[in-house]
């Protein structure tokens, strides 16, 4: 698809809660803030001419590899939010997305998401085919700490299994990378959902699963953090970091 004529390298987009996005608390679900976020990142890349359908003429698409969520509260249902996000970096098969979160003019959520351009035929990364030129670059930080690799060499305790469903898959036909997120918060502590006990959250995917594969969802408690890590067999394909307040 061509550049879209309202395109600008900074969108904004505002997205109203609606009652299936929360938890009975009545805020927003930690998986659809991360819907929500990929949602912008998505209609980013659609007016830009970088998205799925554009990147399909080459076999190519996005795939996220890293990302960092920092929480100050959470939006409820009927609140209206708006996200704003830019590129701050792009070169070769890589590429920082940042996203913010902003409730009546507070930025209440910061995310920066680390993607890779990833052949759907070879399921190999490769450089980006597309111009991205006109997306101009933002060396801005979202949130106030980087990236991390997630140690998950703990002794960890198995907490559930599961086996991936239709409905876990997306486009690029193998598992969501919220469905992670969600396969691990379901085997978390429910007081730490509930009473959002959560300050930050990253997660880190490191090897993709398929229709029928059956993992296992395994955590560590410390005081301060809760480690999860999703393994098929004897590898581990992704790892979760919870920060508690």
């Amino acid at each position: 698809m061509p550049i879209a004529p309202n395109f600008t390298s900074v969108l904004q987009q505002d997205w109203t809660i609606n009652f299936l996005q929360c938890y009975p608390n009545g805020y927003l679900k930690y998986t659809d803030l991360c819907n929500i976020l990929q949602l912008t990142a998505g209609l980013h890349a659609e007016l830009g001419g970088i998205s799925f359908t554009d990147m399909q003429l080459h076999n190519q698409a996005w795939v996220l590899s890293r990302m960092r969520v920092e929480i100050k509260r959470l939006p409820k249902w009927k609140d209206t939010v708006t996200v704003k996000t830019w590129i701050n970096s792009l070169e070769n098969s890589r590429s920082i997305r940042c996203l913010e979160v902003y409730l009546n003019g507070e930025k209440i959520i910061g995310c920066e998401t680390f993607w890779a351009v990833f052949n759907t035929d070879t399921r190999r990364p490769e450089s980006l085919a597309l111009p991205h030129e006109h997306f101009e670059k933002y060396p801005i930080r979202a949130t106030q700490h980087p990236f991390t690799k997630i140690d998950f060499q703990h002794v960890m305790q198995p907490k559930a299994t599961h086996t991936i469903k239709l409905s876990d898959l997306d486009i690029v036909n193998h598992a969501n990378s919220v469905k992670y997120l969600e396969w691990c918060l379901d085997a978390a502590d429910l007081t730490v959902i509930q009473n959002q006990k959560i300050e930050s959250f990253e997660m880190n995917y490191l090897k993709e699963v398929s229709l029928n594969d059956t993992v296992t969802i395994s955590s560590h408690h410390s005081e301060s953090q809760v480690t999860f890590a999703v393994h098929r067999e004897d590898k581990v394909n992704f790892a979760l970091q919870l920060h508690l307040k």
